[in-house]
């Protein structure tokens, strides 16, 4: 039954997801965290954050990672190929069929159309990784600073996202957490 979910959630993806990787990222979030609740939204938050700071498309990165992390190595090959699949068979039939016709208004109007849907589906999540940000421990004035300084570093000085991730990623390892170290500090008086 997982094999079959698998297939069906990243079907959809692959099938839905028009305008490259990030536009179907809000589809991906609405298959595997409210409709399967394969994992919740922090992990899904892990997985993008990590998955970005990669190389290679996100779409088929984050399909072979929770392939493989709900159904093991067959669930992997499993959602990578209901991801690509359906897209390379549509992309054969339509490209083959509109190429004809790819100067006519309506083809251009048609790809056109998608845009803001895309651009609404992506700050809806992006709003949802906002609140959930500010109601973490980071709390609201961190997380508003991360967000302009995240708009600063990636809009106007052209920073690579990778790098941002990675540093931020490397920030939060070294960072000391002053519960842990509170607890390791009362653990040692207690002993």
């Amino acid at each position: 039954m997982k094999q079959k979910d698998l297939f069906l959630a990243f079907f959809r993806v692959g099938i839905l997801g028009y305008g490259g990787g990030p536009s179907s990222i809000p589809l991906v979030h609405k298959e595997v965290v409210e409709k399967y609740k394969w994992m919740d939204s922090d992990e899904f938050g892990d997985v993008l954050a990590l998955g970005n700071a990669l190389p290679g498309p996100i779409a088929t990165k984050m399909a072979g990672y929770i392939g493989y992390r709900v159904g093991g190595y067959l669930g992997m090959i499993n959602a990578l190929t209901a991801t690509m699949i359906p897209a390379i068979i549509l992309m054969i039939l339509l490209l083959t069929g509109l190429n004809s016709y790819k100067d006519e208004p309506w083809v251009k109007g048609m790809a056109e159309a998608v845009v803001p849907v895309v651009a609404v589906m992506l700050a809806v999540l992006t709003w949802d990784f906002i609140k959930k940000s500010g109601k973490s421990n980071l709390g609201w004035a961190w997380t508003v600073v991360a967000l302009i300084g995240s708009l600063v570093l990636l809009q106007f000085l052209n920073l690579h996202p990778a790098i941002l991730i990675f540093v931020l990623l490397l920030g939060a390892l070294l960072k000391k957490d002053p519960v842990t170290a509170e607890n390791k500090q009362t653990g040692g008086e207690q002993q």
